[in-house]
């Protein structure tokens, strides 16, 4: 495991400090996990927004049609 170091604002040190003694945690662990769960919410929404950016493209809404009428022609030669 590597070694980070940074600083922080003092009000949001005191209340890592006082949450992670309130939780019984480790304030690195605490950091660890908020940042794991930040680092999950923007890969989220930069899969939403290149799903809506791929709503408005034409030419992946063409292939997407053309796949589905594929399946639809196998679906019903089953």
């Amino acid at each position: 495991m590597a070694t980070f170091t940074s600083s922080l604002p003092d009000h949001l040190l005191e209340r890592l400090s006082n949450l992670a003694k309130e939780l019984q945690l480790p304030k690195n662990r605490l950091l660890e996990k908020a940042l794991e769960l930040y680092l999950e919410q923007l890969e989220k929404a930069s899969y939403i927004k290149s799903y809506k950016q791929a709503a408005t493209d034409e030419d992946i809404l063409l292939i997407a049609e053309e796949g589905m009428q594929e399946y639809f022609n196998q679906v019903n030669h089953i």
